[in-house]
């Protein structure tokens, strides 16, 4: 079978489209036809080399999969050949106590698809029969790659995390990523009030249009000044955050009195400064987020079954060009999620 493989971290250069050996089936274990894949930050960070953390070579990215049950394993007792799926892009032990208390993501031995363990970037993927979830017919394969990490990340940061309440004033860090888009929107079903930042006029129309009641150009405009003028000074009740560094004093400066600032990611940087009279004296909560739970995941999962929730494409690519769609994502091109499809 064909598949994009990194036989070392580097640049888009070192993605490799490839001959590869078709995978062998476990017993417990569903084989997956992949019909689409989209990317992820991870992506660009796994491919990179994240500090003291070892990948495996040759290495298969891609967390979010959708595609066709082709064979399942003589255990596999619910998934039937010739399902369209979705898979989980979080794996976890299944038998350790978050794991049987409902949070997987806790789990020491929680692992996700083309991070730890090889992705979708490949025609085919033996994963294990509980990852998969049925598809409606009237969702593609496209959209229901763009789905999953993006929406379960969303939802357990304002809904798991920040307890987002109903009319609640957000704020949106980097509308056009494909988590800030999920946000947007899954701030939208709970009624809030939404700020969002982008940059450039084209990105921040494009937020409008999912539902961002304020846009801020975070290249052009200081983004607290802006949602404290909007507030009459109060500022928001919650900060979805995921930037970091290049963002994170303004994204604090946003915060009400009582606010929660959450955050999954730190794309420009991890060393930051809070002072802590203001977290003190204002009552602020800060809250870190990773990936979601399975059942978070199903959840979510029925608002985009609903067409209530949407997936956000940018522009989907064929896997042998997996390097442009990579470079597209680097240089911050992208509105929406980015989908290869073997």
């Amino acid at each position: 079978m064909k598949a994009a493989r990194i036989h070392q971290h580097g640049l888009p250069e070192v993605l490799v489209y490839e001959d590869v050996p078709e995978p062998k089936l476990r017993a417990d274990q569903i084989l997956v036809r992949v019909r689409a894949c989209a990317l992820n930050h991870l992506d660009l960070w796994v491919r990179k080399g994240i500090p003291a953390t070892r990948i495996s070579m040759p290495h298969v990215l891609g967390s979010d999969i959708a595609g066709e049950v082709v064979q399942v394993g003589e255990l596999c007792e619910r998934v039937k050949p010739g399902w369209r799926v979705l898979l989980s892009p979080g794996v976890s032990c299944r038998q350790c106590e978050p794991c049987m208390t409902g949070r997987d993501n806790m789990c020491r031995g929680y692992n996700v698809f083309g991070y730890g363990i090889d992705g979708g970037n490949a025609e085919l993927m033996a994963v294990p029969e509980w990852t998969a979830i049925p598809l409606p017919n009237d969702l593609s394969f496209e959209e229901a790659a763009a789905v999953p990490l993006v929406f379960l990340t969303a939802w357990h940061m304002l809904v798991g995390r920040a307890d987002l309440q109903m009319g609640e004033d957000v704020l949106v860090l980097a509308a056009s990523s494909g988590v800030g888009s999920a946000a947007i929107q899954i701030a939208k079903l709970f009624h809030c009030r939404v700020f969002a930042t982008a940059g450039g006029e084209a990105k921040l129309a494009k937020a409008k249009q999912l539902g961002a009641d304020h846009v801020i150009d975070h290249y052009r405009e200081d983004i607290a000044a802006e949602v404290k003028k909007i507030t009459a000074r109060r500022g928001v009740d919650v900060v979805f955050e995921h930037v970091g560094a290049a963002t994170w004093p303004k994204s604090v400066e946003s915060l009400a009195p009582a606010g929660r600032l959450v955050t999954c990611g730190n794309t420009t940087g991890w060393d930051v400064k809070l002072d802590l009279r203001f977290l003190f004296t204002k009552q602020w909560s800060l809250l870190g987020s990773f990936m979601g739970t399975l059942g978070e995941l199903h959840t979510v999962l029925k608002f985009v079954f609903r067409k209530e929730l949407r997936p956000v494409i940018d522009r989907v690519y064929p896997l042998s060009e997996i390097r442009a769609a990579h470079e597209r994502l680097e240089n911050k091109e992208q509105f929406g999620k980015l989908v290869v499809v073997p």
